[in-house]
């Protein structure tokens, strides 16, 4: 049951999409710039940086909007004051995420309390109210779980990345591998991987028309998962915790990798013979998340694996760009046009021929950017054994990020057009 009529402004949500592939962009040119010396490891300037525009930068804020969209439609909750909520959240993501990276790209630790104040406002606003708003609805849906499961791995991930700025600013004395792989985990796990369960639960069969998740996924799902990050914590503050820490990543990993395997049934199964592009970024990334899963299950059967240097660091693209950027990226595409077919005016299917999700952004332009989205994708796990690559493959993926940008914009404009040629605005001008 979807709420239509409690969606936010289009304003409200947009500023977060819009400003996700610049981040991508970003990310694309500063690979390109650094070259293989953004393989070498995960610690080094430009690694850190790369990391934190996809999962600060693209990802965040593409979340964020996505979950200001999709909590008062999909659940009912009422999010108190959306516009004014998202007036304070987004330039304080956009400017702290910014300092955050160009903090870390340079080595100048003593920005990052300028970048922890700005997360940090962002951040406890967006939780406290999304919070209030899904923790006390009566309403009961089949992803309201895995919403709020998301938003707690959000919060936990960023007091965690808190922690972890004052430890690298040499403010607080604190071990940085257990802390910096902690932070990922709930990052990636509690927040990322939790919330496009929670928002695929009502997506996937909504828009790709497959059958409905089995039951049993929307209730363990964010219970396993959440488990196991909390005996994650309890591992790492352990004295010799290594192997209850990879037995407890290994929980959440099977976890993942059964929803990757549970949607990629579903969609074999959905009624819609048509492909599109869409759906091909969606099966990209269940396809690279069973990757993902596999190659960490790989490196604790062979330990032989986790001494390679580029192991960690092609699990990090398959995760980032394989899973999450193919997955958002997959859902701005339907949910762009769709939110835009709800807010265009009433009676604009009167004078004109009735709105129609495809007519906002090309079926060419879709494919387009897809294929070159997955030839990025391709090109930067071929870095790790040819580095010459690894200039191409960062502008291949700017590229792919600013033509998604332009797509996304190209819808706006159409949008704009249609309520320009509303009958409440002509009437509005000939008066």
């Amino acid at each position: 049951m979807l709420s239509f009529e409690q969606a936010p402004p289009i304003s409200v949500t947009f500023r977060f999409f819009l400003t996700a592939p610049c981040f991508g962009v970003a990310a694309g040119l500063l690979f390109a710039e650094s070259g293989p010396a953004a393989l070498a490891s995960r610690w080094t300037p430009s690694a850190l940086a790369l990391t934190h525009l996809l999962t600060v930068g693209f990802m965040l804020h593409a979340m964020c909007g996505a979950l200001l969209q999709f909590v008062p439609v999909a659940t009912g909750a009422n999010v108190w004051r959306p516009l004014w909520l998202a007036n304070l959240v987004h330039p304080a993501l956009l400017a702290g995420a910014s300092i955050l990276v160009y903090a870390m790209a340079n080595s100048r630790p003593e920005l990052l309390a300028a970048a922890e104040l700005l997360l940090g406002v962002g951040l406890v606003a967006f939780c406290a109210i999304c919070g209030v708003a899904l923790f006390l609805t009566p309403a009961r849906g089949i992803s309201l779980a895995a919403l709020r499961a998301a938003l707690v791995g959000l919060a936990v991930t960023s007091v965690l990345g808190l922690l972890l700025a004052q430890a690298l600013s040499s403010r607080r004395a604190m071990a940085l591998p257990a802390l910096a792989d902690l932070h990922a985990a709930w990052g990636l796990g509690g927040w990322a991987l939790t919330l496009l369960a929670g928002v695929s639960f009502t997506v996937v069969p909504m828009f790709q028309m497959t059958p409905p998740y089995p039951r049993w996924m929307p209730r363990w799902l964010p219970t396993t998962i959440g488990v196991a990050l909390v005996g994650a914590a309890v591992a790492a503050l352990a004295v010799h915790g290594a192997w209850s820490w990879n037995l407890a990543i290994a929980m959440a990993v099977l976890m993942s990798t059964a929803f990757a395997g549970v949607t990629l049934l579903l969609q074999r199964r959905r009624r819609r013979a048509r492909t599109d592009a869409s759906f091909a970024l969606s099966r990209g990334a269940m396809i690279s998340l069973l990757a993902a899963g596999a190659g960490w299950l790989a490196s604790i059967g062979y330990p032989g694996l986790s001494d390679s240097p580029w192991l960690p660091v092609g699990i990090g693209i398959v995760c980032l760009v394989g899973v999450f950027v193919s997955a958002i990226n997959g859902m701005l595409y339907k949910i762009v046009p769709f939110v835009i077919c709800l807010k265009l005016p009433a009676g604009v299917g009167s004078l004109h021929a009735p709105p129609n999700i495809r007519m906002f952004i090309s079926e060419r332009a879709m494919d387009g950017q897809m294929r070159l989205h997955f030839a990025a994708l391709a090109m930067l796990l071929a870095s790790l054994a040819m580095p010459q690559l690894a200039r191409l493959a960062g502008l291949t993926f700017a590229a792919s990020c600013g033509w998604l940008g332009l797509n996304l914009l190209g819808a706006l404009r159409v949008y704009r057009s249609f309520k320009d040629r509303s009958p409440a605005v002509a009437a509005a001008r000939g008066s």
